[in-house]
């Protein structure tokens, strides 16, 4: 089967989760959990360093993306529950978590709920609370638009996921424009020089068209959750997770990096001078090294 291949999974209540594998069919298993807007196919890029470390990368399609059925009202703390049931399916004891930027909630309410399974937790350019002081300060595109949605996701969730769902196919959908230049227009200068590469922007709009296969709606309600308490408090995860930020990013500022990294007890964090919000394109190696390393 070719990795991006659907493959899926029925949970307890009749929804569908999709998944794609990367990297060793029979390696160490890594769940992957993808940014905002992604979907199971941003992990294409560590295929071949996941085969070479014996490692198998399962990503996942949050529900209403890609694949996955969209599930009404869900939060947080409603993802471990799936994972369960995905891991249940496939035969997994013990596994790795991975997320990257809006992944990050997704790995912390992992390492919350089901410590005594994750053998690694790793956070890549993760997004932390909104309410983080002075972080989305930093962000450049934070306009005055989005301002006020965050505003009114924190009181009418679903009202503004509707809302918002026009804009945010029109930004990010590569069916509706050039995503491309969309995000150079707002990210640091070490992502635009990746985005220049004909292989990494072919990958990208390939991610974000399939995130929008359903249409915006998963992607909007992906986007509301970060505009609203998390539902618990990073300082309860009881295991180590490990965290790599870049302190050139503008999309996912460091300082949600640092703030995470100051309220999770048990992480060890790494912080790289001129990087931006793409780290994992650059530090694929060293990073899978790593998580082989402590599986």
């Amino acid at each position: 089967m070719h990795a991006e291949d659907v493959r899926t999974v029925a949970l307890p209540d009749g929804r569908q989760l999709s998944y794609a594998e990367y990297g060793d069919p029979t390696g160490r298993p890594v769940l992957y959990f993808h940014g905002i807007p992604g979907s199971r196919l941003s992990s294409a890029f560590a295929d071949q360093p996941a085969r070479a470390r014996g490692v198998r990368i399962i990503a996942i399609d949050r529900p209403g993306i890609g694949r996955s059925t969209f599930r009404p009202g869900r939060r947080f703390l409603d993802w471990p529950r799936d994972v369960a049931a995905l891991t249940g399916a496939l035969g997994l004891e013990t596994f790795a978590v991975a997320g990257v930027s809006g992944g990050a909630a997704y790995v912390a309410a992992c390492a919350l709920c089901l410590p005594e399974r994750i053998s690694f937790a790793g956070i890549i350019s993760g997004m932390g609370p909104l309410e983080t002081p002075g972080a989305t300060s930093g962000m450049r595109g934070m306009t005055r638009r989005r301002r006020l949605e965050i505003a009114l996701a924190r009181r009418a969730p679903r009202l503004t996921c509707r809302l918002a769902q026009g804009h945010i196919a029109r930004e990010s959908d590569p069916r509706r424009g050039d995503v491309i230049a969309q995000m150079c227009a707002e990210v640091a200068p070490a992502d635009i020089a990746l985005l220049g590469q004909p292989k990494t922007a072919a990958a990208v709009r390939r991610d974000f068209a399939e995130a929008f296969h359903q249409g915006p709606r998963g992607v909007a309600w992906d986007l509301i959750l970060y505009a609203r308490p998390w539902g618990f408090s990073p300082r309860d995860i009881p295991i180590e997770v490990h965290l790599w930020h870049g302190d050139a990013d503008v999309t996912v500022p460091i300082a949600f990096g640092r703030a995470l990294a100051g309220s999770i007890p048990r992480c060890r964090a790494r912080y790289f001078p001129g990087e931006g919000h793409l780290l994992a394109i650059s530090y694929i190696d060293e990073m899978l090294d790593l998580i082989a390393t402590r599986m």
